[in-house]
């Protein structure tokens, strides 16, 4: 639900940017949901005209994280106009949106991914020089008498 949130109150046109797959697959999942319980309240109640309220409602966020998913990975949101093509455009436009997200930043911005932790610095330990101990387990600092 913080996704769909996330899209329609935080970028409601925001078009610039990238999206993951998780954000916009939240997003197309919550918004088919409350579009059909609206239409099943528009069924039920025999009004009609909230489902094209939601559908006006939801239009920009739609458009804007179709065009910010196309950007991650590595695409211009034009490219969501190639649903036009009878057809084969919709099937290739949700093919895109099943790529996983370009790992390295592009001309779009930052990659939404974490950046992964690199193996040589999760297994090494932090190192103190500050107090050397004494091989001893009683782990008392070891004074020395220094001639000047």
């Amino acid at each position: 639900m913080e996704w769909y949130l996330k899209v329609v109150r935080d970028n409601y046109a925001n078009f610039n940017g990238r999206a993951s797959r998780q954000e916009y697959w939240m997003f197309f999942l919550f918004n088919m949901i409350f579009a059909i319980v609206i239409i099943g309240i528009d069924i039920i109640l025999g009004l009609g005209f909230l489902n094209v309220i939601y559908s006006l409602v939801v239009m920009i966020p739609g458009m804007a994280v179709n065009i910010r998913r196309l950007h991650d990975i590595g695409k211009s949101g034009w490219m969501v106009l190639i649903v036009l093509i009878p057809c084969i455009g919709a099937f290739w436009l949700l093919y895109l949106m099943f790529q996983d997200s370009s790992p390295l930043d592009n001309e779009y911005g930052p990659s939404p991914k974490p950046k992964p932790v690199s193996n040589e610095a999760a297994d090494t330990e932090p190192e103190n020089n500050d107090v050397e101990k004494d091989d001893d387990s009683s782990g008392e600092v070891e004074e020395s008498d220094e001639d000047e």
